[in-house]
């Protein structure tokens, strides 16, 4: 069975647990955290993934590490390094994220600009494009893309909304192009 398809399993049982105690945001935060360590931290995927090390030791330290979080989170930590699929955490937040975002109507955006935006202009962004996408709110991430002439891009799910300055030029160019 390929990994997104395990890594949804867990995403769907952390989110019913989660709908059921009333806490999606907070799973969310965590996960996310937890995410962010894992994903940052290559001494601590090598540790959790070296197969010399028992489960026992890989539990206390998560432990140690992550004893701020829920129990179900931890819990759900433990399964993993019980079933060595420790490599698939962040998966399953990503996964979890789309459910936790689906159940809100909520979208995450990452915007492509040539400089930070102010918060005001990644309001605006966000109220236009919740709009566009039939959502109650859109969660605006920022990058800055030096490749980029000028004006945005926007990446909601799997759709990019191009309003920068070469998407513009490469549809005037096709449209140039079909009209010879």
């Amino acid at each position: 069975m390929s990994n997104g398809i395990v890594a949804k399993r867990y995403a769907v049982a952390l989110f019913k647990i989660a709908k059921e105690k009333h806490v999606l945001e907070m799973f969310e935060e965590e996960l996310r955290l937890v995410q962010n360590v894992y994903v940052k931290n290559g001494e601590l995927h090598s540790f959790l993934t070296q197969p010399n090390i028992s489960k026992e030791q890989k539990k206390t330290f998560l432990a140690n590490v992550f004893g701020s979080v829920s129990e179900s989170i931890l819990n759900t930590l433990y399964i993993l390094i019980d079933n060595k699929r420790i490599d698939i955490l962040p998966e399953i937040a990503d996964e979890y994220v789309v459910l936790a975002n689906e159940e809100r109507n909520v979208a995450d955006a990452t915007v492509y600009s040539t400089r930070l935006l102010s918060e005001e202009e990644k309001l605006n962004i966000a109220e236009a494009f919740a709009k566009r996408t039939g959502k109650d709110a859109i969660r605006v991430k920022n990058v800055v893309d030096e490749d980029l002439l000028g004006g945005i891009k926007v990446r909601i799910g799997n759709r990019i909304y191009d309003g920068s300055l070469q998407g513009k030029l490469a549809r005037i160019q096709r449209e140039l192009m079909k009209n010879r």
